[in-house]
């Protein structure tokens, strides 16, 4: 088992496209840990106890119940169905910027407090400020 704050560790300094190894994963998956980072300036990679890819081009709040990830099935943003289920539900909103902001992404949560946050670089200038919470936040 590793903690957050190990992992955020090992992985801070990494570079753009190598910034999380299989094994990593699997340790992180096995802790129970999320780890959260943009690629490119349209994705969000999950990573660990939760595993996918959201397309987010320019940004937006990835949304999370107790089960993990939340998905909107419908066909527009204001289904009811979905917008019910987030009402509860905790966020992270992912940030990009590729003008304005020392990183292209980054990421904030006012729902998720107990987050480690480790750093990506493309060479030598910073690309993502990425983090790591444990799935049990979402309970």
């Amino acid at each position: 088992m590793i903690t957050k704050e190990e992992l955020a560790k090992k992985l801070n300094g990494r570079q753009y496209g190598k910034e999380i190894t299989k094994d990593e994963e699997n340790e992180a998956k096995e802790s129970g840990l999320v780890v959260v980072f943009g690629q490119s300036d349209d994705l969000i990679e999950l990573r660990g106890a939760i595993y996918d890819e959201l397309d987010m081009y320019e940004g937006g709040d990835i949304v999370f119940d107790k089960n993990g990830l939340l998905v909107n099935e419908c066909d527009n943003e204001e289904c009811p169905y979905f917008l019910e289920k987030i009402t509860n539900a905790k966020k992270i909103r992912a940030l990009w910027s590729d003008k304005c902001w020392d990183a292209a992404w980054s990421f904030e949560s006012l729902d998720i407090k107990d987050m480690a946050k480790f750093n990506i670089y493309e060479g030598d200038e910073l690309y993502c400020e990425g983090l790591i919470f444990s799935i049990e936040e979402l309970k």
